[in-house]
Formats: C-alpha cells, sequence, structure tokens
C-alpha cells in the first residue's frame, strides 16, 4: 500500500469535469485505488464516490494505492492535482 497526501489546488476542487480527468487517470492503472477525505474513503475510479465527498479548494487529501503499478499511480494522480487539473 502506497499514500501520499496533496492539497487540492484549483479553487472549484474535484467538481464533475476534474473528478472525470482524475478517473480517468486512476483507470490506466491496475492497482486500487481510494481518496480519503476526513476518515471518508471512496473509490478513486468512481465519479459518484468523488462527488460525494465535495472536495473544495484548499481540501487536504490523501490518495491511497494498493496493488502492482500503486507508486506509479499515486505519483501520477498527486501530479494531476497538483497540476490544478490545467484550469
Amino acid at each position: 500500500m502506497y499514500v501520499k497526501d496533496v492539497t487540492v489546488q484549483n479553487q472549484v476542487g474535484l467538481h464533475a469535469r476534474p473528478a472525470t480527468f482524475f478517473i480517468q487517470c486512476a483507470n490506466e492503472f491496475k492497482a486500487s485505488i481510494w481518496i480519503e477525505k476526513e476518515e471518508r474513503r471512496v473509490n478513486a475510479k468512481s465519479l459518484l464516490g468523488i462527488l460525494s465527498l465535495g472536495i473544495v479548494g484548499g481540501t487536504d487529501i490523501k490518495v491511497i494505492a494498493d496493488g502492482a503499478d500503486e507508486q506509479a499511480a499515486v505519483n501520477s494522480l498527486v501530479d494531476l492535482v497538483e497540476s490544478g487539473f490545467s484550469e
């Protein structure tokens, strides 16, 4: 299992469009991937799960992965979040 903390950079957070980018990136990996916010953990490959967390700009989240490519998955998703989803 590999875990990294990241702060959501874009102002509106993980609304539908950036969440879709996040899911597309997560689906490139075989590992099981989750996002955790304040003790709530959801599948990072689920749009409804991500949207249910209500992640806004400035929120700290954990990206967690478990599987063969866990480190690459987490690092790629953290980079995407830190880039502000190119918004």
